[in-house]
């Protein structure tokens, strides 16, 4: 009995964490393995041409397609760092992924306890109960000004305090700036340092020194966004190690149990749900997305169409990046989604 409990964990494991049996888990060395004949892996040459006229008419101005590990194809510059917008988020994730395991941010903190308070108008007594945890769901009830919002951001803002902590769901960036703040309070280090040290290095990022962050500040609030420019093949490091479970090469960079929490759905979003600073396929309540992605995918997403998606079926990551230097042209939701359905459909099955 044991034996066919533990089989079936391993089983659900390795769909998560794309361990497929027969398939080695590859990671790559100082540089990225490509494949030469991507036919001969089994993928449909038409439909990958397919996908690239697409990503060429939505105006991307890099793609990178990862499977098990290794290139398959990449379009553009994949190696110039640019803007990841509010992918940046996913980014601080894995930091405080790791700080939480060494007990040194507390997810049930509130904002009272730690002594976060905003330029006036000050946080009300009520907006100071938000926890740790609700910010990082983008749940905090808390509506004050923010650095770095989009116009679509500030349209949809909801009415200082008409949700309690924890109730209801806004893409807010207040809640984001402030769990860079947090972070950096915890750990003593600015937050590029610290991505640099304990996430770059170890995965082997090609492009990225802490020079590429830098921080926006706001008359309106205290807290500054911590911008990131990261180039496509970097960006796929990173969300190669969430699709391992946090694991590169033998080491457990971010614990395992963190990124099943950050990549699971506490909340519905139009294209399904949102987890711990990352977007999810499948939706907290179960409903069915209006904008689906391939189920059980989940990424990161930025401005413009900065997006990494992971999707575990397939052991497979979709990069986009649209550089603002290159292209006056910003790519939608539903168009990122069309370009994912249209690797997947040329992706081999295992």
């Amino acid at each position: 009995m044991w034996g066919s409990i533990r089989l079936a964990i391993v089983t659900v494991l390795s769909y998560v964490f794309c361990l497929a049996p027969g398939v080695a888990q590859t990671f790559p060395g100082t540089h990225w393995q490509q494949l030469q004949a991507p036919e001969a892996a089994g993928w449909s040459v038409d439909k990958l041409a397919e996908a690239k006229a697409y990503a060429e008419k939505i105006s991307s101005t890099s793609v990178l397609i990862v499977q098990h590990g290794i290139i398959v194809v990449a379009w553009g510059d994949v190696t110039h760092p640019s803007n990841l917008h509010s992918a940046r988020k996913s980014l601080l994730n894995s930091l405080i992924g790791i700080a939480v395991a060494e007990h040194k941010i507390d997810l049930d903190a509130t904002m009272a306890k730690l002594g976060i308070d905003d330029m006036p108008p000050v946080l009300t007594e009520a907006e100071k109960q938000a926890k740790v945890r609700d910010l990082l769901e983008a749940r905090s009830g808390v509506y004050h000004l923010a650095a770095y919002e989009t116009e679509g951001m500030k349209e949809k803002r909801p009415e200082r305090g008409s949700h309690p902590a924890g109730s209801f769901w806004y893409y807010n960036n207040w809640d984001f700036n402030v769990l860079g703040a947090i972070y950096e309070k915890a750990e003593g280090t600015a937050i590029f340092d610290a991505f640099d040290a304990k996430i770059a290095q170890p995965i082997g990022m090609e492009d990225f020194s802490p020079r590429q962050g830098r921080y926006v500040t706001s008359k309106d609030s205290k807290y500054p966004a911590y911008l990131f420019d990261v180039s496509a093949r970097d960006l796929a490091r990173f969300a190669l190690l969430f699709s391992r479970g946090g694991r590169w090469n033998g080491a457990q960079v971010i614990p395992q149990d963190w990124v099943s929490a950050s990549t699971r759905p506490y909340s519905d979003t139009s294209s399904g749900g949102y987890g711990y600073l990352w977007w999810t396929a499948d939706s907290a309540s179960g409903t069915r997305a209006a904008i689906p992605f391939p189920p059980g995918s989940f990424w990161a997403e930025g401005h413009l169409g900065q997006y990494a998606v992971v999707v575990p079926s397939r052991d497979l990551i979709v990069v986009n990046r649209v550089d603002s230097r290159l292209t006056k042209r910003s790519i939608n939701k539903r168009d990122i989604a069309h370009l994912v359905h249209l690797v997947f459909d040329a992706a081999p099955v295992d």
